[in-house]
């Protein structure tokens, strides 16, 4: 399955070519070029029997994980974390290095912590990767100092209709842009799948100088919190109650016209959506708002619950439901 395959592979910022070279691959016969930018941006172009309205598609391939930033005399390996909740790292199965050296966060064991250890919460620092060496010359010859660290966390179906997987933040995005590439569209379709978002949208913002399109659909996996013990107005999406969209993040204030022309086609097509009840968090649409002459963004996600963890739990039918809106966005022209 396209999602399994994408959420398996690793690609932490700036490492992001096991990835990209899925979605060629995937690509490959069902788009008119294929291109990889200077900074690892690749960029798919599906012609139409339209040009206009020319719409773009946007999502991005790096995911949160750990970097390696020093090797003790024992071998254990000292990291740095991107975007990650320390709280939830001890004994994390990861991978590390272009090697995928299997490892385990560890931490000192509760029954030799302190009172005061054991009310507070693990700093970083206090935390290692175990490799399964004894000595730093044997770590040395596996790892090295700036390697990257993935999480190692097994693609499963489960419950009503649910996926569990890592990175669905945002391989859930790249799954679905290919899914609508590979379809008929009637205009010029572009798709992107950016580099570095995770790390303040890095691909993005060097992208966004020079592109045009006339509506950009950014398309991620977001925040859910819709378990017992969370205020209701704080669950931000609810899972299956279908694709959200955004009004406005960090980064972003997204037009009203437009979130009103995705609603109208949700509304028409019978397709279920949901608002996004939270300013929080940001997306690629913050570069492609402010570069050139600015294009007008939509902001459509797929709700996913313990994102920017090791694991993250989505519906099925959001996704299904997300690549049924934005093909049906496309088709219709709904912008011009």
């Amino acid at each position: 399955m396209l999602l399994e395959k994408l959420t398996t592979a690793c690609g932490l910022p700036g490492l992001e070519d096991e990835v990209r070279d899925i979605i060629k691959e995937e690509l490959e016969g069902h788009v008119d070029s294929l291109k990889v930018d200077r900074i690892g941006n690749l960029i798919a172009f599906k012609k139409g029997k339209k040009k206009s309205p020319h719409i773009a598609l946007s999502a991005h391939m790096d995911e949160v994980g750990l970097c390696i930033k020093g090797i003790d005399k024992g071998g254990m390996l000292k990291f740095a974390s991107w975007g990650v909740d320390g709280r939830i790292l001890p004994s994390m199965h990861v991978l590390v290095g272009k090697d995928k050296i299997p490892g385990v966060v560890g931490n000192k064991p509760i029954h030799l912590q302190k009172d005061a250890e054991r009310k507070n919460v693990y700093e970083i620092d206090a935390m290692y990767v175990d490799i399964g060496c004894d000595t730093r010359e044997q770590a040395e010859k596996l790892v090295n100092i700036g390697d990257f660290v993935a999480f190692s966390s097994e693609f499963t179906r489960f419950g009503d209709n649910k996926v569990k997987a890592k990175a669905l933040d945002d391989r859930v995005g790249c799954a679905a842009i290919i899914e609508v590439l590979k379809s008929d569209l009637p205009y010029d379709v572009t798709g992107i799948f950016c580099v570095q978002e995770e790390v303040g949208l890095k691909g993005s913002a060097v992208l966004s100088k020079t592109f045009k399109a006339d509506i950009l659909v950014n398309i991620e996996g977001t925040i859910c919190a819709d378990m017992e013990g969370i205020d209701e107005d704080k669950h931000v999406t609810t899972l299956g109650a279908g694709p959200c969209l955004s009004l406005l993040d960090n980064t972003s204030v997204y037009q009203k016209k437009y979130v009103e022309a995705i609603e109208k086609v949700a509304i028409a097509e019978g397709i279920p959506y949901q608002l996004r009840r939270s300013g929080m968090g940001g997306t690629d649409s913050g570069s492609y708002h402010l570069g050139g002459e600015g294009i007008p963004c939509i902001g459509v996600a797929v709700p996913c619950r313990y994102i920017h963890s090791p694991v993250s739990v989505m519906h099925n039918s959001d996704y299904e439901n997300l690549i049924k809106l934005v093909k049906a966005f496309i088709l219709k022209g709904a912008v011009k």
